[in-house]
């Protein structure tokens, strides 16, 4: 065999690896199969750098043929194994430089021929098809990478030298693309992955986002609705519950409201605690002066007698002993005084001679023993003749009261205690009520079944003076007109009775009657031009005044009214 020339079969288009796999450090230089295409002894092969072939959609660039050769002559030094030169490698398969050599991978070059090209190269199948990138091939393990550079030895002289085939760049990307990344089918210009092997990016659907929100929008939407129904039917929640609250105001209020009319006369008002031999009682007084003296109302401190105890406390708190000054059943009064206590707040008295009705009026006291308790209405009569006590049966202890009418509660406790005006002025001492079913009386006495409306006041003018005088003589006085009056009579009016008690004159001799020419047996029906119905409304009409006082009285004798004027004499009370 000559030197550049080989004998042999024809040299195979593809190759896989295992056809031949050389044994390390033998593919230094390989001989190629001769009767391929001539070769010129000056021409070398370049082959590009071990690595795989990049991936591309376009047929690589052919060289044009020269004059005089065909289209296999030009492309003849790109086809594997077409190199002439070299020695024989020993341990192929086959003898000397008979045997073909190993075939050099496609992917050395990054190209391969689409069919076996035409012996005869006649045109127009005289050379290989249109040409397109091998697919890549899974290098195996243990053997060189195909690619390798080979190097060739001199064409003989005058031999053919085709042209060196163009470089093939290095791929960008260190590890060779995976099957099925290249669609050899797909339409020219396109492509379905990129040559970094990423997907195209999608262009985002505007109809898809807008779906996505509406759906989440509805779900958050149905579930807020859930949590919110959950919570307001189990009054539960996410945090602790916190109500809502107005914000501090100013403590002040008016004057002439009830508040300000409490907090004014708040300081002035005690409550009695009273403690006998053989009975208690609570009650309510006020203030009268600095100097410790203190009203309230007999049937309260009754139940003392002649030893017993009073107990005073105040708005405060503070407590103190008092003791008796005075007391008079027939206007149901009583004075007690406290000493060595300071800081005492009189309260100021007012006149009751100019209340109206409808007038507001508040109550202080502590009904049931509940102190400091403020009730508050109007004042709904005037000139309300009442009576209360009488339980020692003689009359001795019974009271008269020409009382103010209240509808501010009073109850069991609030006796003594003050009535005011909307100046906070004192008009009236709480003594009686009218309970249902127990007929009129003082409070405590058949009133438990509490208040229904019907409150009585002494008016504030005759609780004055009877206080004073208890303050200042230890008692106090009554006026009389100085007759007997038959309590037994049916009619309309006060009968003076025939004869008085114990066989004794009805109209007493040389008193305020007998001066103005009143007989036994004239019926009285007015004061002071005001109608009285009987006996009981005589006494309290004339007990509303001051002894000395004068009056008039209409008296009906024989059928015929008479007016008589008098001037009202004194008695001792009791």
């Amino acid at each position: 065999m000559e030197h550049g020339k080989q004998t042999g079969p024809k040299p195979k288009w593809w190759s896989r690896p295992g056809d031949a796999t050389p044994e390390p450090g033998l593919l230094d230089t390989v001989p190629a199969p001769a009767d391929v295409l001539p070769v010129d002894d000056q021409a070398e092969y370049t082959l590009a750098a071990p690595g795989p072939a990049p991936l591309t959609a376009e047929a690589p660039t052919v060289p044009a043929p020269r004059a005089g050769e065909s289209s296999a002559d030009a492309q003849g030094s790109d086809t594997p194994g077409s190199d002439t030169s070299g020695p024989d490698v020993p341990g192929a398969d086959g003898p000397g430089l008979d045997a073909p050599g190993p075939t050099i991978p496609a992917q050395a070059t990054g190209v391969h021929p689409l069919h076996e090209p035409d012996e005869y190269r006649t045109p127009p199948y005289g050379g290989p098809g249109p040409w397109a990138p091998a697919p890549p091939v899974q290098r195996p393990s243990g053997t060189p990478a195909h690619g390798t550079a080979v190097p060739t030895q001199p064409p003989a002289a005058g031999g053919y030298a085709p042209p060196a085939p163009a470089p093939v760049p290095a791929p960008a990307a260190a590890q060779p693309p995976q099957w099925g990344q290249y669609d050899p089918w797909s339409v020219p210009g396109t492509a379905t992955l990129s040559q970094t092997g990423e997907s195209p990016k999608k262009k985002p659907r505007r109809g898809a986002g807008i779906a996505v929100l509406l759906a989440f929008g509805l779900v958050t939407g149905v579930a807020g609705g859930a949590v919110g129904a959950y919570l307001e039917r189990n009054g539960g929640g996410i945090t602790a519950l916190e109500l809502p609250q107005a914000a501090a105001e100013n403590s002040g209020r008016a004057p002439d409201s009830v508040a300000g009319i409490a907090a004014s006369a708040l300081p002035g008002v005690v409550t009695l605690h009273v403690t006998g031999s053989s009975e208690q009682g609570t009650g309510t007084g006020f203030v009268l002066d600095t100097q410790g003296h203190i009203l309230t109302n007999n049937h309260v401190v009754a139940p003392a007698g002649s030893s017993g105890k009073i107990s005073v406390t105040f708005s405060g708190g503070e407590t103190a002993e008092a003791k008796l000054i005075g007391k008079d059943s027939g206007y149901d009064l009583a004075v007690v005084k406290v000493s060595r206590v300071s800081g005492l707040k009189p309260l100021p008295l007012g006149n009751s001679d100019s209340v109206r009705v409808g007038d507001p009026v508040v109550a202080i006291g502590a009904p049931f023993d509940l102190q400091n308790t403020v009730t508050a209405g109007i004042i709904s009569a005037k000139e309300r003749p009442i009576t209360a006590g009488g339980e020692k049966g003689d009359g001795s202890d019974v009271s008269y009261v020409d009382a103010l009418q209240t509808d501010a509660p009073i109850n069991p406790g609030n006796s003594g205690g003050p009535l005011v005006d909307a100046r906070a002025r004192v008009i009236g001492i709480n003594s009686a009520i009218r309970a249902a079913g127990s007929g009129t009386g003082s409070e405590g006495e058949g009133g438990q079944a509490g208040s229904i409306g019907l409150g009585f006041a002494i008016p504030i003018n005759q609780g004055k003076r009877v206080a004073e005088e208890l303050i200042n003589k230890g008692k106090a006085t009554h006026p009389v007109i100085g007759v007997s009056l038959d309590m037994q009579y049916t009619g309309d009016g006060a009968r003076i009775g025939d004869k008085g008690k114990g066989e004794t004159p009805s109209v007493t001799p040389g008193g305020p009657a007998a001066k103005a020419g009143v007989r036994p047996g004239d019926v009285i029906t007015k004061v002071d031009g005001q109608r009285v119905h009987n006996g009981e409304e005589l006494i309290v009409k004339i007990r509303a005044h001051r002894p000395g006082d004068a009056l008039e009285l209409t008296v009906l004798r024989g059928g015929k009214e008479q007016t008589r004027t008098l001037t009202l004499g004194s008695s001792s009370g009791t």
